[in-house]
């Protein structure tokens, strides 16, 4: 049975792929004793056509023949001056998430919630096995295989991408664990996600041309992912956000989370440390509070949370950062800047480069009149098809690197029991209502006024008009797979059996002045009302009651502003900030309630009852306060 020949009698999906396989890959993929991963290779084999197939088995000469094969297919370009940095463009139609090319694929008589894009699941499969027919033609298909969360863990889920992509073969690298080994392990498992993505036909800066009919489907029955016609990462990079909405379907089936949320230790007094998850919507912060100085990160975008002996204890699904580069500057992201600008392995795309240096927008320093970006030659002035400038760098440009790049990264990246979770905190985009910080009263109102009532505006990180005020669900609706209600739901089961809950924050880095529209936050606070969390967690300081939540008191502020940032913190700052603007408040409540009832048939009564019960709080702060409600108020009612 160890023999070339005896395996391919027995098994005819290796006969299949035989001519396309080296002896070596051949016994790459002899080596993994699953059937069910043959057959899909040798599926994907028949649909696209490939050259031949290269296994990669995640030894060290197989990443470096992929590294080498990106920048030899041109998807990649070795033109910076750093040691082990490349970059690579997206075309001017692929620059973020596409919303409108990925759907679900239903089967005929059910449904998703109204709010998510979806399509009948037999004519989504004919259309986009038709696309990527006969797509690799002259290619080589990779094949990767991936760990979601540490190896050997219940955390683990397997994942199998099949791609004709050296760009995406080579940022799975940096930023999944491994996989091969566990697949040998594994044996015949049929449990594992499953991803082919093709290219499609590029044009020769190896850009997609056929941008018109990209397509992103996401089968979950089959627990497969379809991508054609794109190359940004994410959309191509199948165990980022496409895979991630499997998980939710498997977390809700098996009862714990799969969530869209940063994981971080902060350090206390003492030296005591606390570990926080987070969820933003892409381009809100996350990363950017992930990577806090003096703190460490897990991870900045997709974490797996179980109930373990009663605790909430979380991993972080991935092993690098996709991180948005807009606005990165060496005094405010100091960890990441280093790591940026140091000889080590990174794949930037989408930015400027002139003379081997990057260039990105919100840098810090006066970029170059001209050189090389996504367009191809740039210039300043020049225009886009319709008429408008074309920035130095997009506003989405990104950059990947592994997580142990970083000197901050947390040594309990890999713990397979993962970490005990502290604190959640939910933040977006709102410019008028919610306060910088927030603690909710308890696990059920931090999920319902919190998480369901995240609020945000669109950005440059998804293809669409951007700065539009939406309802984003826990910073998990673009990737929803399960009724939105039943998602909600499943937060509040969950936290309702833990002996041990995490505290819920609400978090909200974009108040505005409601006068001049100013932002009342510098980037930097940030790690202020990090800091305060950290303390709340504890119970070491106190805390205002409001009809919002818990707020924090200025003097404990203006010590940690000092402390932290070394900071003079005036009242009259802190007064505005956290005054509770009753007006604003109210209409948020609207629009939340609005949304679910307009879009969520499943909404559990909690949410409308929690909603309700702040609308009334806020009714009598109104009666006795006026509009606009003073921390002070709630201050002479504490000694009260």
């Amino acid at each position: 049975m160890n023999s070339k020949g005896n395996w391919i009698a027995m098994n005819p999906y290796l006969e299949a792929l035989q001519p396309k396989l080296s002896q070596s890959d051949f016994e790459k993929l002899n080596a993994i004793d699953n059937p069910n991963v043959h057959e899909f290779i040798a599926k994907e084999n028949d649909l696209c056509a490939p050259e031949k197939i290269f296994i990669c088995s995640d030894r060290a000469e197989d990443l470096e023949y992929v590294r080498k094969q990106a920048i030899a297919a041109g998807e990649e370009k070795a033109i910076l001056n750093t040691k082990g940095h490349t970059v690579h463009f997206d075309g001017e139609q692929d620059q973020g998430r596409d919303r409108q090319a990925t759907k679900y694929l239903v089967a005929k008589g059910s449904t998703l919630s109204k709010a998510l894009n979806q399509m009948d699941r037999q004519e989504g499969l004919i259309e986009v096995r038709g696309l990527l027919r006969n797509s690799m033609i002259g290619r080589t298909m990779i094949v990767r295989f991936i760990s979601l969360g540490p190896a050997d863990s219940s955390f683990t889920i397997l994942g199998l991408q099949c791609t004709d992509s050296w760009y995406v073969a080579h940022s799975e690298s940096l930023l999944y664990r491994p996989g091969y080994n566990q697949f040998v392990k594994a044996g015949n498992i049929t449990d594992f996600l499953k991803v082919v993505h093709s290219a499609g036909k590029v044009n020769s800066d190896m850009v997609s041309v056929d941008y018109i009919k990209k397509a992103i489907y996401i089968d979950h029955m089959d627990e497969t992912i379809y991508s054609v016609n794109t190359q940004y990462a994410g959309n191509s990079v199948g165990f980022k956000k496409l895979a991630f909405r499997l998980a939710i379907r498997k977390a809700s089936s098996e009862g714990w989370l799969a969530e869209h949320m940063l994981l971080m230790g902060v350090f206390g007094p003492g030296g005591r440390k606390t570990y926080f998850a987070g969820a933003f919507p892409s381009a809100c912060g996350k990363t950017s509070t992930a990577m806090l100085p003096g703190e460490t990160i897990l991870g900045d975008d997709i974490a797996y949370i179980r109930d373990i002996n009663s605790t909430a204890r979380a991993v972080n699904v991935e092993a690098g950062i996709f991180g948005i580069i807009q606005d990165v500057k060496a005094k405010d992201d100091a960890l990441i800047w280093k790591v940026l600008t140091n000889p080590g392995e990174i794949v930037f795309s989408n930015i400027l480069v002139k003379d081997g240096k990057p260039y990105w927008l919100g840098m810090g320093e006066d970029l170059p009149k001209d050189g090389l970006n996504y367009t191809g030659t740039w210039y300043e002035g020049k225009k886009d098809g319709t008429g408008n400038d074309v920035p130095a760098a997009h506003k989405n440009a990104r950059y990947a690197v592994a997580l142990k790049a970083l000197e901050n990264v947390d040594p309990e990246l890999n713990n397979p029991d993962g970490v005990e979770l502290g604190g959640i905190m939910y933040g977006g985009r709102d410019a008028k209502a919610y306060v910088p910080v927030q603690q909710s009263f308890n696990w059920e109102h931090g999920i319902i006024a919190y998480g369901a009532s995240l609020e945000t505006e669109t950005t440059f990180a998804t293809i669409g008009k951007e700065g539009i005020p939406e309802i984003n669900m826990m910073s998990i609706q673009d990737f929803i797979s399960i009724p939105m209600g039943k998602n909600v739901s499943n937060n509040l089961n969950f936290g309702s059996k833990l002996q041990k809950q995490p505290i819920v924050f609400g978090v909200n880095y974009f108040l505005r002045d409601i006068e001049n529209g100013k932002y009342l936050n510098s980037p930097q606070d940030k790690h202020v009302w990090i800091k305060w969390m950290e303390l709340r967690v504890h119970n070491e300081v106190d805390a205002l009651k409001t009809p919002t939540g818990y707020i924090p008191k200025y003097e404990d502020l203006k010590k940690l502003f000092k402390e932290v940032l070394n900071k003079d913190y005036n009242k009259e700052d802190y007064n505005k900030q956290f005054t509770i603007r009753v007006p604003e408040n109210l209409a948020k409540i609207e629009r939340v309630q609005r949304f679910y009832q307009e879009n969520v048939t499943d909404t559990p009564l909690e949410l409308f009852g929690i909603l309700y019960q702040q609308r009334q709080r806020l009714i009598d702060a109104e009666k006795k306060h006026g509009e606009y409600v003073s921390p002070e108020c709630f201050e002479k009612e504490a000694r009260t």
